[in-house]
């Protein structure tokens, strides 16, 4: 079965000290109440990885690139987002990658 043609999901890599783990979930909820309604955008996840409880990421999927490049380039976006910028992954050479779906089953 293919995927709906030109789904993207975004993964935003997060890193936190033990400390800061619940400020990172804070965010999380906070910043995904505010982006509910966002025109194409179809839901997001918070994720920790399993061997790495500081490592985190935030999976987001959108209707399609166009989306989310209209939502990235409007004037709400940095500010809405602003408060997991502290947590991204400074280790990676880019602390977000996008995706678009090709196929699925």
């Amino acid at each position: 079965m293919s995927g709906a043609p030109g789904r993207v999901r975004v993964m935003l890599y997060l890193r936190a000290a033990e400390a800061e783990e619940p400020a990172v979930a804070a965010a999380y909820h906070t910043i995904s109440k505010d982006l509910a309604s966002t025109p194409g955008l179809l839901g997001n996840e918070l994720l920790r990885e399993v061997t790495d409880p500081g490592a985190f990421a935030v999976l987001s999927e959108w209707e399609g690139l166009a989306a989310f490049q209209a939502w990235e380039a409007g004037s709400a976006h940095r500010g809405t987002t602003s408060p997991l910028r502290q947590y991204q992954d400074g280790e990676r050479p880019s602390p977000f990658a996008l995706f678009e779906v090709t196929a699925e089953y």
